[in-house]
């Protein structure tokens, strides 16, 4: 016999099979006995008054568990099947990962590193203010993913097996606790050795991995893709073509609009980074201060509408840091990260503002670049306020809403050091106005959200990809060139890791039926 039910379970116990088999055998009015075998399905924090934890479990009684977790099987695949896959972040990775299930070879070509080599780059970035345009948080193996916190919360349950992603990175080396709770992670830390170890099993299946190989021209003949040229002079030809390339190769859609191929523009989202002290945003969530040694840092996500526009939280780390994110030389972007144990004393995140064509059109008219052109204004003209360093223009969360430069910054976690600006000289008129009124609306529903001690930081523009590569919504594939088949978060159709993997699989499905057709 098998029952489900959901327990309450105090965070100093959470760990505890004993306790929690004892409380199961009190709600269920079984004996100890009786209970085969415990099986828990999903863990999640509820905050609304003294911090509890809701865990729902099957109980076994007489029986044990039908079937164990599932083992993918990945075999060596053969060379009549070829498929270039440009970008080896999530949507690359389980793409190909997926190919290889099918029997098809996987051949990625990726500009930047491999994950502990581009480490030396974000260094450079972090400590010394050099940015690599190859190689940095955004680009290289694992991609914008690996050094921003990996969470692996998502909402696009419809789109895919969300499980089943969450399956195989376990079985490349992620701990287990990502099947059970409600809003999982693993950390910029544990990341690199997952990406490694799936590296290992496409390579070991007879995949092909080329790092620091920029595709700077594709081969297409009678409108049909055949190959990539990399590095400006190497020619590698395949069957088919996934492009994952992610929110930030800029280069790929100019390449894309000089082919003939459409890129369309698409909402996106603008802003800054907050920060506050964790210890105060635990104590506006948590309703305490006391904060035991199984309550994990404090999360928040917030949102509002403001003159018929959204603003909100954005990729919020807990215990977390804010890094240095620009791709090119001249521009200054900030993003989060936090480590697997979220220790840091700090809370950051994203706080945008929703941008829509009738903001970027007001700026540009260049059709369809006009929102990346004012993403790159705003980059920019952060990195001038900031002295033409990486030092992020910054100031008080009360000194922006009153109009005035601080003239001291509270502590922070951004390595690469905070400049006193006026940030309403760094961002666009819409923006400013948003977050101001914003703050105050947040401060209503986490009160002591606006505060001297909380710190905005300037720019957060990589939330998403401001442009889309159309696609056919049955095959995945672009309508304009046969046999390319835009993946992720590049192409506009997935938002973080889970999501643009995805989307990986179901290119790479998407392939095997263009090759079985064709």
């Amino acid at each position: 016999m098998k029952k489900r039910t959901e327990l309450t379970i105090p965070p100093e116990k959470i760990f505890d099979d004993n306790y929690i088999k004892y409380i199961a055998c009190q709600k269920l009015g079984v004996l100890p006995a009786d209970i085969s075998s415990i099986q828990y399905l999903k863990r999640s924090i509820d905050a609304r008054h003294k911090p509890v934890y809701r865990l729902l479990i099957d109980i076994y009684i007489g029986e044990t568990p039908s079937a164990e977790r599932p083992k993918y099987i990945y075999h060596p695949v053969r060379e009549n099947k070829k498929v270039i896959i440009v970008g080896f972040g999530p949507g690359g990775m389980f793409a190909a990962l997926r190919l290889i299930e099918l029997g098809i070879k996987p051949v990625i070509v990726d500009r930047g590193k491999d994950v502990r080599t581009r480490r030396k780059d974000l260094r450079n970035l972090q400590q010394h203010h050099i940015v690599n345009p190859d190689s940095n948080y955004c680009f290289g193996e694992g991609g914008a993913g690996a050094y921003s916190d990996g969470k692996l919360y998502t909402r696009s349950v419809k789109r895919g097996n969300v499980k089943k992603i969450l399956e195989v990175l376990v079985q490349h080396g992620t701990a287990d606790d990502i099947l059970i709770d409600a809003h999982p992670h693993i950390g910029s830390n544990k990341l690199p050795k997952v990406v490694t170890e799936i590296r290992n099993t496409i390579l070991n299946c007879g995949g092909e991995i080329h790092f620091e190989s920029k595709v700077t021209d594709l081969i297409i003949k009678q409108n049909k893709i055949l190959g990539v040229i990399v590095n400006e002079k190497e020619e590698i030809f395949g069957d088919a073509v996934i492009l994952a390339t992610g929110h930030s190769a800029r280069d790929i859609y100019y390449l894309l609009n000089d082919k003939g191929i459409r890129i369309e523009q698409k909402p996106f989202a603008m802003g800054v980074r907050i920060e506050h002290p964790q210890s105060l945003i635990n104590e506006i969530q948590y309703h305490t201060d006391e904060i035991t040694e199984n309550l994990p840092a404090a999360s928040y996500n917030i949102s509002c509408s403001i003159n018929e526009r959204g603003v909100y939280s954005f990729c919020m780390c807990p215990g977390g840091l804010i890094v240095p994110s620009a791709t090119s030389p001249g521009e200054l972007v900030v993003n989060g990260m936090s480590l697997s144990r979220r220790d840091s004393p700090f809370a950051n995140s994203g706080l945008v503002v929703e941008v829509t064509e009738n903001e970027w059109k007001k700026y540009f008219e260049e059709k369809p670049f006009s929102g990346l052109h004012l993403q790159q204004e705003v980059e920019q003209l952060a990195f001038k306020l900031a002295n033409n360093t990486q030092s992020a223009p910054s100031q008080r969360v009360t000194d922006f809403v009153e109009g005035k430069l601080s003239q001291t910054l509270p502590k922070s976690s951004y390595i690469p050091g905070l400049t006193s600006a006026r940030l309403d000289e760094a961002l666009p008129g819409f923006m400013v106005e948003r977050i101001k009124k914003s703050l105050s609306v947040f401060n209503k529903k986490m009160k002591g959200y606006y505060t001297e001690d909380a710190v905005l930081v300037a720019a957060e523009t990589r939330t998403s990809s401001p442009v889309r590569i159309p696609r056919d919504k049955a095959m995945f594939m672009n309508d304009d060139l046969n046999g390319l088949f835009p993946c992720g978060e590049g192409a506009g159709y997935a938002g973080g890791i889970v999501s643009s993997a995805i989307d990986g699989e179901n290119c790479a499905d998407a392939v095997n039926k263009y090759l079985d057709e064709n």
